[in-house]
């Protein structure tokens, strides 16, 4: 990670910090929020070069070649986003910093899980690459589990120990993500040993995935050394967490988790340092209609968390997990990476800092943004056009005749169900009320045959959706009721090398094609924003239901998800998440 400064950068800092050189910008007249002892403080901040030289009383210091008024508002430091996976947003890094930097966040610790579970060490190295250089700084860490539960699902590539420790060498690897495997970690399974075995010889940060864990389960994983997680689902979850000395990355993805969170941190002797702030998965939509860090600050504001405190999350405590001495305060000696807000309250950013350089106004970039030169992963969907017959849900060897049958019952967060369907000729006609799921290999390293399971939950369909993204493996997953309908759909994002497709009546009402990888989109950040709203409403118009997410379309892209308690359809087959076993048999009776 890229933290140290120039020494002849230093020399200048402590030279204008004595009066002895000018400044190269002060910022004049504002309020400094100070998130290490939760002041507000009148004075000016002087900056040279990338790095802050001085706090001092407003108007003592003119000696500057440049300034910027901060009269009537308040200089905090730039927001920090302790976990995220960039391409959830189906942006390229350039015009993700360019959506997430006008609204505060000038530091990001990025999982590129999503591009590795594609296109392997080589889809971590176009993060690396493609993010150099940007009015954001990118710290990257190396997929830990790609694929996520090997057996039970199959991804694009397979990641080990040997490739973790070549990617945690690289200088821009900041440490391990999310240890997902938690029954390979805690049953002490060889291949996932050895991985958290390199994040700790790397003497880099190691982060968790603790979803659900509790009691003696929760102490055993901190105990394997992984010491943070995001998949916190109730408020009670997060303060054993915390308790347990567990950093929480406390996402807004639920909201009603906030509110009595932050009651419970009130009758606290000590507000945690070890809370943090992260988003994890969201759209450009999202990111450009609410925000992301900062829209997160802003609730728990309105939840009665106080504003310095809710600053603190995402800035002084976000650096101190990271390791960054050099970043998350307004002080000297640190990075010049500052938001200047109008109102603490509704965290209203209106100008932004990176490295001293003023990026951003009034919600926009200043310049547009460049991205470095990259090798992005183009050609990863390896399918071949697809049939009617291929959605026709078939149960080979099962009579003619009335069966119950085991169902996927909800949305994202599912468990088991059973229904009764109609079998004639080992073809199943799909129940009133029900959805057929189909999930096919796209990465070529197994034959692409079609898995099918049936959806109970999702209403009453009158289309078809195809989706390339479908985490975390990324294999098309299309969703119907019509077999035409669903190749109409699956047809239409293998010709255009990955995307979201909604049909209808066999013709394609909307489309978001995502080129990169199966899962990015090379346009500007507007035009996917609203790309993925047409789609989703689109969506949403042929009975995708309103799902428990900020997005309709995550719940078709996150049903894969094997990582999840509960039965998912995945390429390998319908699988249960909470025992990690594959259900071989569907049919009851």
């Amino acid at each position: 990670m890229h933290s140290h400064l120039e020494e002849e950068v230093r020399a200048r800092a402590v030279a204008a910090a004595l009066g002895n050189e000018a400044f190269d910008l002060i910022l004049t007249g504002g309020t400094v929020v100070d998130v290490g002892t939760g002041e507000l403080r009148e004075a000016d901040v002087g900056i040279v070069g990338p790095v802050v030289a001085s706090i001092h009383p407003t108007g003592s210091r003119t000696d500057s070649a440049d300034s910027f008024d901060c009269t009537d508002r308040y200089i905090a430091p730039g927001f920090i986003d302790m976990h995220v996976h960039f391409e959830s947003s189906m942006l390229t890094p350039g015009q993700y910093a360019a959506a997430i930097c006008p609204r505060g966040t000038t530091t990001v610790f990025i999982d590129p899980h999503e591009l590795a579970n594609i296109a392997g060490v080589e889809g971590v190295r176009y993060a690396v690459d493609a993010s150099r250089e940007l009015p954001v700084r990118f710290v990257v860490q190396a997929p830990s589990c790609v694929p996520p539960l090997p057996g039970l699902e199959l991804s694009g590539h397979d990641l080990h120990a040997a490739d973790i420790a070549e990617m945690l060498s690289w200088d821009e690897v900041g440490g391990l993500a999310e240890v997902m495997d938690m029954g390979g970690v805690l049953g002490r399974d060889a291949r996932m040993v050895d991985i958290v075995s390199a994040g700790h010889e790397s003497g880099k940060l190691v982060s968790g995935h603790a979803a659900g864990l509790t009691g003696p389960a929760l102490q055993a994983y901190l105990s394997a050394g992984i010491f943070s997680d995001h998949e916190v689902f109730a408020h009670v979850d997060a303060m054993e967490k915390l308790r347990a000395g567990m950093t929480v990355e406390l996402r807004g993805a639920f909201d009603f988790v906030l509110p009595l969170l932050v009651e419970e941190l009130a009758k606290l002797p000590e507000f945690p340092t070890h809370l943090i702030a992260a988003t994890d998965d969201l759209f450009a939509a999202t990111l450009l209609e609410e925000g992301g860090i900062d829209d997160l600050l802003r609730r728990l504001i309105r939840y009665g968390l106080a504003p310095v405190r809710a600053l603190r999350i995402a800035t002084y405590n976000a650096a101190y997990r990271l390791q960054r001495t050099d970043l998350g305060m307004v002080a000297a000696g640190r990075r010049a990476d500052i938001a200047v807000l109008s109102s603490l309250e509704e965290v209203a950013v209106e100008d932004v800092f990176f490295d001293g350089c003023h990026v951003a106004h009034g919600g926009a970039m200043l310049k547009p943004v460049v991205e470095a030169p990259s090798n992005p992963p183009l050609d990863t969907i390896q399918l071949s056009t697809m049939t009617a017959d291929d959605f026709i849900f078939r149960l080979p060897g099962v009579p003619d005749g009335r069966h119950r049958m085991r169902t996927v019952e909800g949305v994202v967060m599912t468990e088991w169900g059973e229904t009764e369907v109609e079998v004639a000729d080992e073809v199943v006609t799909i129940p009133d009320g029900y959805l057929l799921n189909v999930v096919v290999h796209r990465h070529g390293r197994v034959p692409a045959m079609p898995v099918a399971g049936l959806l109970g939950g999702w209403g009453h369909w009158t289309g078809a959706v195809a989706t390339t993204i479908s985490h975390d493996t990324h294999n098309l997953s299309v969703f119907g009721r019509d077999p035409s309908d669903m190749a109409v759909a699956a047809n239409a994002v293998i010709a255009t090398r990955g995307g979201v497709a909604v049909v209808q009546n066999g013709e394609v009402v909307s489309i978001l094609e995502l080129p990169v990888a199966g899962i990015l989109s090379p346009l500007p950040a507007s035009d996917v924003a609203r790309l993925q709203s047409e789609v989703g409403a689109a969506a949403q118009a042929i009975g995708l239901p309103p799902g428990p997410l900020t997005q309709p379309l995550f719940s078709v892209m996150l049903m894969s998800l094997a990582c999840l308690t509960g039965p998912h359809v995945t390429d390998i087959g319908v699988v249960d998440g909470t025992l990690s076993q594959l259900v071989d048999d569907l049919v009851l009776t």
